[in-house]
């Protein structure tokens, strides 16, 4: 039998649920189609948000060959004898056939590279759909020669428009009679995805007894599924998506927040020790000098998941999260760090002051290696003045303190030390 999904894929865009930013009156996709004129383009999406469907649409509306290949079962040789045979199918003034393919971010480099000369002569007009980040999976020259269009997860509201045009649309459930008690369970299990609420659909459909409608309740969608209900794909764009919220959460200062997302990364079932590293991180990029304890309490966190293992890794990690949480943040290390690697790219290798250089032979230190250096330790209070940058440098402020009271004490002595320093 036909799966639900299937018998329902819109062919036209007035039926077709969601995404109206690119669909709506007046949006991208939409004007692409009335005017019947398609540029190749990516659509970057979730799963079950209506890539292929919309793909399709476009092919069906303009009236062109659609061709499509899979990214996990194709090879260059099928890129290159569907090229051939899109070109050899177009006629005189038509415009370009369409070649979709679904996953492209699962080509090699290889087979992008054998797209390119198609999608720049217009051979084929190119539509990809991905559900991973185009800028990290779809090689440059290609993604030049291409828009990418990103989709969302199916709101509320549109997984319910689509339940009711699934009730009211479907023959065989419309003759079978659907009556929806509850809709909580079945909203959260599809989490967005419209193939997945339509499958979920299925599901009860065959579940059901033979006579009398089908009944939806959270009772009988959690008894069907069974199942985990997040969303968080360890290798996809999801996971990105969480570990940034997690690592803002923490330079934000919300511990709450903080916590939550690390849950939904536990709950995943992401590595502890993925988790660990993060916090290392952002232990010296977001809190550095204002709190150097952090950076010790984030290893030793590290330490402990490696000794206690899983489930009990959980707690050093919530310790040294809420601890990272809620200390005061400074940036300044990081962006020192930043401005001197910057400095030294522009002004390439300029040479140590001889003072600083070694003199381990005879012949260095006549060439006045080492010469005139000046050892702190001699001198009171374990400090004095002299050149440590290249000389033209040698005015050169890469470290600005932040406001906090650790770095305020150490600008502070800074100021004393350095005290002409500071006027420049």
């Amino acid at each position: 039998m036909t799966p639900l999904a299937e018998r329902l894929r819109p062919s036209t865009l007035d039926n077709y649920i969601g995404q109206r930013h690119l669909v709506g009156p007046g949006a991208p996709l939409r004007r692409m189609i009335e005017q019947k004129r398609v540029s190749s383009f990516i659509l970057w999406g979730p799963p079950g948000v209506g890539k292929t469907t919309l793909a399709s649409i476009v092919a069906r509306a303009i009236d062109v060959p659609f061709y499509t290949l899979s990214a996990v079962q194709s090879g260059v040789k099928d890129v290159r004898d569907t090229i051939e045979k899109a070109e050899k199918n177009r006629f005189f003034q038509q415009a370009s056939p369409i070649l979709f393919i679904d996953e492209i971010h699962r080509f090699s480099k290889s087979q992008q590279d054998s797209l390119l000369a198609a999608v720049e002569r217009g051979t084929v007009t190119l539509i990809g759909a991905t559900t991973e980040n185009p800028s990290f999976e779809i090689i440059r020259p290609l993604l030049s020669r291409c828009q990418v269009y990103t989709l969302q997860s199916l709101s509320r509201d549109e997984l319910l428009q689509l339940l009711r045009q699934a009730i009211d649309g479907d023959p065989m459930l419309k003759e079978r009679g659907v009556i929806v008690e509850e809709d909580e369970a079945l909203l959260r299990f599809s989490g967005g995805d419209a193939r997945k609420l339509l499958n979920i659909l299925d599901l009860l459909s065959a579940s059901a007894q033979s006579e009398g409608p089908i009944t939806i309740n959270n009772e009988a969608v959690t008894t069907q599924l069974q199942q985990n209900p997040l969303a968080y794909d360890k290798q996809g764009e999801m996971h990105y998506d969480i570990i940034s919220a997690f690592i803002k959460s923490i330079r934000g200062s919300d511990p709450q927040a903080a916590l939550y997302w690390m849950a939904r990364m536990i709950e995943g079932g992401e590595k502890p020790e993925f988790i660990a590293r993060r916090l290392v991180i952002s232990a010296s990029e977001d809190i550095g000098l204002a709190n150097p304890n952090a950076l010790l309490l984030a290893n030793a966190a590290f330490d402990a998941v490696h000794k206690l293992g899983w489930p009990e890794g959980r707690i050093p990690l919530a310790e040294a999260t809420v601890y990272l949480a809620t200390s005061p943040k400074s940036n300044s290390a990081y962006k020192g760090i930043g401005a001197a690697l910057e400095e030294v790219r522009r002004t390439g290798n300029l040479p140590v002051p001889l003072h600083l250089r070694n003199a381990p032979t005879q012949l260095m230190a006549e060439l006045g290696y080492s010469d005139g250096y000046l050892y702190p330790h001699d001198y009171p209070g374990n400090f004095t003045t002299q050149q440590y940058l290249p000389d033209s440098l040698q005015d050169a402020v890469f470290w600005l303190p932040c406001r906090n009271a650790q770095e305020d004490r150490m600008a502070e002595r800074q100021k004393v030390l350095w005290p002409d320093r500071d006027k420049k």
